[in-house]
């Protein structure tokens, strides 16, 4: 009998417990599909290991967007091209980018409304032990960059400004921009186009910079949104919430310096504290406004030309 009344408990234990797992169960897809919900309402936005993103990490982490009233999240890639596929697949609505893959992503479908211009800056700089000391020297030396973006346009400008061939500058496609700095530091690339933060790692080891896109007067950075949320209420209100979000951010990087907020730095570029000890320290962050039609002008005809040269290349009609 004693036996019998263990095997009804061990059973009835058992049962409890498979209700208990069940209902865990039950629970977690009912967490994950509110979740699903909630991302799916809120306004994402793709951004970079890069210092033109700041002013969105200082307004992530400082809880700007809830305190005006916005559910509005940041969602993190390694390259900006991965943020313009999540762009086009229609997992974020709004990216931090260019001015040249903006142009890219509407060839390639998607209409986009800049609603800031950064004032993200671009230096090439060369392998301290490739011993290249100006543009001319890029001859038969490889070159990181990204297909269709500021970098490539840069790329191109630095080759025509001493009139190099272009195929005797050899253009490696490498999106991540941690992993381009990586390979300068294990001396696997030549030469490279880097922004803030990873241009003053580059720097701090002596690498030699032979080209500043803020010299060259270009304003290529951008903060786009797809042009099709301002039909939608709620979405539009979201976008207002950004923008407010980005200037109080702003004004407080401003008032503070780009070291003030350090820390952010670091967490959110994967960069030492070094690398934040060594930053420009006239760095300055203006409040969100439309790109200069120029610069928009800019990019669009350098990149027609290039997909133009490319599409002839393909077709095997012609070369560059």
């Amino acid at each position: 009998m004693k036996h019998i009344v263990f095997i009804l408990l061990s059973v009835a234990m058992l049962v409890a417990c498979g209700q208990s797992y069940e209902e865990k169960k039950l629970q977690t897809r009912q967490q994950r599909a509110r979740q699903a919900r909630e991302d799916s309402a809120a306004l994402k936005i793709a951004v970079t290991p890069t210092l033109d993103c700041l002013p969105l990490y200082v307004a992530a982490d400082y809880g700007l967007f809830g305190t005006l009233g916005a559910d509005v999240r940041l969602k993190y890639y390694a390259a900006r091209m991965d943020c313009d596929e999540a762009m086009l697949a229609g997992r974020v609505e709004c990216t931090v980018t260019d001015l040249v893959r903006g142009q890219y992503i509407m060839e390639r479908g998607m209409p986009l409304e800049y609603v800031a211009a950064t004032d993200a800056c671009w230096q090439l700089i060369t392998n301290r032990n490739a011993r290249i000391r100006n543009l001319k020297q890029l001859n038969d030396k490889m070159l990181a960059m990204t297909r269709y973006s500021a970098t490539d346009l840069l790329g191109d400008y630095a080759v025509d400004s001493v009139k190099l061939k272009p195929e005797m500058v050899f253009r490696i496609q490498i999106n991540d921009v941690n992993l381009r700095l990586k390979m300068l530091e294990n001396n696997e690339m030549d030469a490279m186009l880097l922004t803030e933060p990873q241009a003053t790692a580059a720097r701090i080891r002596k690498h030699p910079v032979l080209m500043d896109s803020r010299k060259l007067g270009l304003r290529l950075g951008a903060v786009a949104v797809r042009a099709d949320l301002k039909k939608d209420t709620a979405r539009s209100r979201q976008v207002d919430v950004l923008i407010k979000a980005y200037d109080m951010a702003c004004d407080s990087i401003n008032k503070y310096g780009v070291r003030g907020y350090g820390e952010a730095i670091a967490r959110h570029c994967k960069v030492s504290r070094e690398v934040v000890g060594r930053l420009p320290e006239d760095m300055k962050f203006v409040h969100a406004a439309s790109p200069r039609k120029a610069d928009i002008d800019y990019a669009e005809a350098w990149l027609r030309e290039r997909m133009e040269s490319d599409a002839t290349i393909q077709s095997g009609d012609g070369s560059k």
